[in-house]
């Protein structure tokens, strides 16, 4: 498990799917927090987003990457490699 990267989902959540269908694609192990039934991480990563109540929400570090269509978005720039463990 690669603690870099932190990703925050929902079980039920397409987005959340995708994302982390991309990162295992791109062999980047990842932490994922599942918040459906956490109020307390869900409230923690609101906090970390300035707000942000949507998921997925991915950190690499303390970096906010953001959400599903910003972390495919670094990846058509070929910005996943720092990523990588």
């Amino acid at each position: 498990m690669n603690k870099n990267v932190i990703i925050y989902t929902s079980s039920l959540c397409g987005f959340c799917y995708r994302a982390k269908s991309l990162l295992n694609r791109k062999g980047i192990s990842y932490k994922e927090i599942d918040i459906d039934l956490d109020w307390e991480k869900r409230n923690e990563m609101v906090i970390k987003t300035n707000g942000k109540t949507s998921v997925p929400q991915i950190f690499f570090k303390n970096h906010h990457i953001g959400g599903c269509d910003d972390l495919f978005k670094l990846e058509k720039e070929n910005g996943l490699e720092f990523l990588k463990n």
